[in-house]
């Protein structure tokens, strides 16, 4: 006659229901999408204090801002084509895409403050000839 033994269990086995599971993927996957937009003002309360000087740097800041949400836009678009394409595979890839828009939303935002600082310049004859 042989004794058999048996392994004595090493830990607790802990499951999740699936439902709970789903949730957490998706709230975890939702996050990764991409950052909500955060549009700047058209009308902000320092532009009455604005001079020439502050009205110029911040048009040029703008014009920074604006080159560097073009080159994020553009990297998004190809994370966005990668992931769709990932995604016929392993469909759980969807969730990681952006749809939100947010570089043409704070492009489009920064737009309207440009127009909105061009006005007020002119409107404060900046870059008009000084009489003597």
């Amino acid at each position: 006659m042989t004794a058999t033994a048996s392994k004595p269990s090493s830990g607790l086995k802990r499951t999740f229901p699936p439902k709970i599971l789903a949730a957490f993927a998706a709230l975890v996957l939702a996050s990764c999408a991409g950052r909500s937009p955060q549009p700047v003002a058209t009308v902000q309360p320092q532009d009455q204090f604005m001079d020439c000087t502050a009205i110029v740097a911040e048009v040029q800041s703008n014009n920074q801002k604006v080159q560097e949400l073009a080159s994020e836009k553009g990297l998004k678009t190809t994370q966005n084509v990668a992931a769709g394409v990932a995604g016929l595979f392993i469909p759980v890839l969807w969730f990681g895409m952006d749809f939100q828009g947010t570089q043409d939303k704070e492009i489009a935002a920064l737009q309207n403050r440009q127009q909105y600082l061009g006005a007020l310049a002119a409107q404060r004859r900046c870059g008009a000839p000084t009489k003597p």
